[in-house]
């Protein structure tokens, strides 16, 4: 029993989802229509939704000055108020004689319109509630259903709230219009205006939908430029990440690989070790070993199936004159300076200062073709420091044909045109090593390059 009537239970369950999918598309056109006229103009129709201000930072009210500015942002309100003042003043010229009637045929109409400042659903109901009194009050014979007043604040009040919600609500304050034109007619048995107000009606509600489309448009394209910028970014900085960390398990590993062999080799340089520093020795290769091994398989999945460690050692600051030369003979005036006591850093400050200057002068070779650029380096009591500045260019720019320089001197062509790799890669060593770093443009239309990176007593002595 209990198996059957469960049977049944999903029989009933079935026949209904079958019934839902075999609907028309018609049909399901035609209920989400309903469904979307019930959302835009039946829905929380009397909801409190006040007119906020404007943004005024655009191409033009930007350029205003503050205090004007500050009194742009109620433009609208002063235009929705500036048409229920004209509506207003229309019914008193025209109106039916004087005292309560006139105010009542001229306010009902100026009323609708400011109504659309707080509730605007409710503001399109009220402007099709008033037409037929204000016309009744009006006596315009065969004008019907809408008066001059009527009229012009129906029309006022649809562009206002079309401008106010979306676009599928202006066509169906189009359409119920044109069912009440049509009922109004219908009603009277006479001829009507109705032509008067829906063909303007329609080319007002038309340009407010294109403008809404539009900005609509724009806003989807600005919000996807900018994930995109993010991504672009993003995608960037971890490029630049996997190469640094590269390089650098190319430097521990060359150190680690040092530690262990000196270390299984050190017992053979002393004769008769005693057995502890034998197996000290032992120790220390098995944790170099050890760490060499967890480094690689970290670090492994940073590098590229195609990558192939270099032959020759991570390139440092003795290396910066081969550097200089190479661009110098692509066509660069470079003006190299070295000021405070040379002496040897860590291989990772060498190899980062290294990398940010070649990248600096790629990029005067890149983005300020025939300028001169000067390069500093500056060894100080607490760490080094970087200067690499440029001129304003003197030629085109041609970033295909410009080459930068390889780690080991060549040169090849630079990655990833205007995709920011340069400065986002010089940050993130910068950044890496505790470092600040400035690069921004210079008052003569050059470019300049600044970069302190700290080292300790105890780093430059190891």
């Amino acid at each position: 029993m209990v198996t059957t009537a469960s049977g049944a239970a999903r029989t009933v369950v079935d026949v209904t989802d079958t019934r839902e999918t075999s609907r028309s598309p018609e049909f399901r056109l035609a209920q989400g229509a309903l469904g979307g006229l019930r959302q835009d103009l039946f829905h929380d129709a009397f909801a409190y939704r006040p007119l906020y201000p404007m943004a005024v930072d655009g191409p033009v009210t930007r350029r205003l000055p503050e205090r004007i500015r500050r009194k742009a942002r109620w433009t609208p309100h002063a235009v929705v108020a500036a048409f229920a003042f004209f509506v207003f003043a229309v019914g008193l010229d025209i109106g039916p004689g004087n005292g309560v009637f006139v105010l009542v045929f001229a306010g009902m109409p100026a009323v609708a319109v400011l109504l659309t400042l707080v509730r605007p659903v409710l503001a399109f109901w009220a402007s099709l509630a008033f037409t037929p009194f204000v016309a009744f009050l009006g006596s315009y014979g065969d004008g019907w259903p809408w008066g001059p007043t009527s009229g012009i604040a129906h029309v006022v009040v649809m562009t206002v709230v079309a401008a106010r919600t979306r676009p599928r609500t202006a066509a169906w304050m189009w359409v119920i219009t044109l069912a009440y034109a049509f009922f109004a007619a219908t009603l009277r048995g006479g001829s009507d205006n109705a032509v008067s107000v829906l063909f303007p009606a329609a080319l007002a509600l038309l340009f407010v939908t294109v403008l809404q489309v539009r900005r609509e448009a724009e806003e989807t394209v600005t919000a996807q430029q900018s994930v995109t910028a993010v991504e672009r970014s993003r995608r960037t900085l971890l490029e630049e990440r996997t190469t640094i960390a590269r390089e650098l398990h190319d430097v521990v590993a060359h150190h680690m690989s040092v530690v262990a062999i000196q270390a299984e080799a050190a017992p053979y340089r002393v004769e008769n070790p005693p057995p502890e520093l034998e197996q000290a020795f032992v120790t220390i290769r098995e944790n170099a070993v050890a760490a060499l091994t967890e480094l690689r398989r970290v670090l492994g999945v940073v590098r590229a199936e195609d990558y192939e460690a270099p032959d020759a050692p991570q390139p440092t600051l003795a290396d910066l004159g081969g550097l200089i030369g190479n661009v110098r003979e692509a066509g660069l005036d470079v003006e190299q300076t070295v000021t405070g006591a040379v002496r040897e850093l860590p291989q990772g400050v060498e190899l980062s200062a290294y990398r940010i200057i070649q990248e600096a002068l790629s990029n005067v070779l890149r983005h300020a073709p025939g300028a001169g650029a000067k390069v500093e380096v500056s060894y100080v009591l607490g760490g080094l420091g970087l200067r690499i500045v440029n001129g304003p260019a003197r030629g085109l720019v041609k970033p295909a044909r410009h080459p930068a320089t390889t780690p080991q001197g060549g040169l090849r062509q630079p990655p990833s045109m205007g995709a920011g790799h340069g400065i986002t890669g010089m940050r993130e060593r910068v950044t890496m090593l505790n470092g600040e770093m400035t690069a921004e443009a210079t008052e003569d239309g050059g470019y300049e390059v600044t970069a302190f990176i700290p080292v300790t007593r105890e780093e430059a002595d190891q």
